[in-house]
């Protein structure tokens, strides 16, 4: 199969950390490599990461995987309910207290939280929020069933029987 080895020698990482190695690329397409070409599929091999981890959170937390659907359309319902519960967690980064595990580092200042995170303090959030329903109101219950009625028979419905074929005559 013909392809191209690649080598992408980083200077320095966003974070000021040193790389420890090369990054070794395979691509299975045209044998001219062009810069412009090069600097698209590292990026995308380093953007791999971020949805890795996306379908892991949505099969674990958000129930992506567990959903046994009969048809395309209920699957694709359900993706879009996975889709607006994973944009809530979003939204609601900046508004969730960090309920981090004792195990978790810090997160740095000014940084949003994780999904992950926002999650475990997301029934806080939604305790400060509140409703926008009114309070219920008191009521009594009702006065019930009349003295000395009774219940009403239900009407007859004639049974239902399947027909069944043996050869070539019906029964009912």
């Amino acid at each position: 199969m013909r392809g191209t080895v690649l080598q992408i020698v980083v200077d320095r990482l966003p974070d000021g950390r040193k790389p420890t190695k090369d990054l070794w690329l395979w691509h299975a397409g045209p044998v001219e490599v062009d810069l412009d070409l090069v600097d698209l599929l590292w990026k995308a091999y380093l953007r791999r990461f971020d949805q890795e981890h996306f379908h892991r959170f949505a099969k674990v937390y958000l129930g992506m995987a567990r959903a046994h659907l009969s048809s395309a359309q209920a699957t694709d319902r359900w993706m879009h309910l996975i889709m607006a519960a994973y944009a809530q967690l979003r939204l609601a980064s900046p508004h969730v207290d960090d309920l981090r595990r004792p195990w978790h580092p810090r997160p740095e200042p000014g940084r949003p939280l994780s999904p992950y995170r926002v999650r475990l303090g997301f029934r806080r959030l939604r305790a400060k929020l509140g409703t926008p329903a009114g309070s219920p109101k008191l009521t009594r219950p009702g006065p019930g069933r009349p003295k000395g009625s009774r219940n009403r028979p239900k009407d007859k419905r004639p049974p239902y029987r399947k027909t069944v074929t043996t050869g070539n005559e019906h029964r009912e």
